[in-house]
């Protein structure tokens, strides 16, 4: 059977020029027709004094398909803080998800949100920690973000694994995965982490888990009895290891070794999110209410 390469092959220059000219504008048709679906501007007047918090929309088994929207709607719920989703694919200036908008002000930037509306509405949730405590909380906050994060996407989005439940849960065809894969090679070759083989990730993996259900041990949220801003983070990022980990080949890699880690995930939901199964969408099989 004649393969696409030898076809192309035996064509003759003109109808490989032409042949090559088609090929870039479907591609670029195609982001043209991804940026109108996915990055449409909505113009709308929101009530003020309230959090307008964009995010990309309800995930199959936790309310979102990125940690940092989990970080930032837990947040706003431990402070208390009124606030109201707007689901859709546009970006925030800095080109991120999620982002907000309060009384006309736009914030992007899961940390930077949190940090206007601590200042803003003065919001402090550490305030019964020790500056010592203060200290190892952003020490596993930062631990959680800037690695544990890496880990999660390498092997949702790069590995040769099973990709079926991701492409579902995004609603993309194997074009617009390959594109989104092809970007995220790039960005995790340049973070660093990337560079390492599979095997070296699946162990650094395993020891943030590790020194992750070390620390907490016993103790009802990271800090202790009682949670801080710097849980938000950490649960943001469990909760796509916990509930969404599916086809990566570490599906219940928290649930079979790390009990207590579990546990957290669970405490977490339960205390901020009693309304969870109407913040999801049950594998894709209903739409979410929240």
């Amino acid at each position: 059977m004649e393969t696409l390469v030898d076809a192309f092959t035996d064509m003759d220059t003109s109808q490989k020029v032409l042949y090559a000219v088609g090929g870039v504008v479907v591609a670029v048709v195609s982001v043209v027709v991804v940026r109108k679906l996915f990055f449409k501007e909505v113009k709308k007047d929101y009530p003020r004094d309230t959090v307008i918090l964009r995010q990309i929309g309800r995930a199959p088994y936790a309310p979102s398909l990125t940690p940092f929207a989990v970080k930032l709607e837990t947040y706003l719920r431990m402070a208390r803080i009124p606030y109201q989703n707007v689901h859709g694919m546009q970006r925030s200036s800095k080109g991120k998800f999620p982002w907000m908008e309060y009384n006309g002000q736009e914030v992007a930037d899961s940390t930077l949100c949190i940090n206007f509306l601590n200042q803003k509405l003065r919001v402090d949730l550490n305030r019964d920690l020790s500056p010592a405590d203060r200290g190892v909380a952003q020490a596993m906050k930062v631990m959680a973000e800037e690695h544990l994060y890496w880990f999660l996407v390498l092997f949702r989005w790069q590995y040769d694994n099973d990709k079926s439940f991701i492409m579902d849960a995004f609603k993309i065809g194997k074009f617009i995965f390959w594109m989104f894969r092809r970007q995220v090679k790039k960005q995790t070759w340049s973070q660093g982490l990337g560079r390492h083989t599979e095997e070296e990730i699946t162990e650094m993996f395993k020891k943030d888990l590790q020194s992750l259900s070390d620390f907490i041990g016993t103790k009802k949220f990271l800090m202790g009895d009682e949670p801080c801003e710097a849980d938000c983070a950490v649960f943001g990022q469990l909760s796509q290891a916990y509930w969404q980990f599916t086809g990566t080949g570490h599906d219940t890699i928290i649930k079979d070794k790390y009990s207590n880690l579990a546990a957290y995930c669970e405490r977490m939901k339960d205390t901020f999110w009693p309304d969870w199964d109407q913040c999801i969408t049950h594998g894709g099989t209903r739409e979410a209410t929240k």
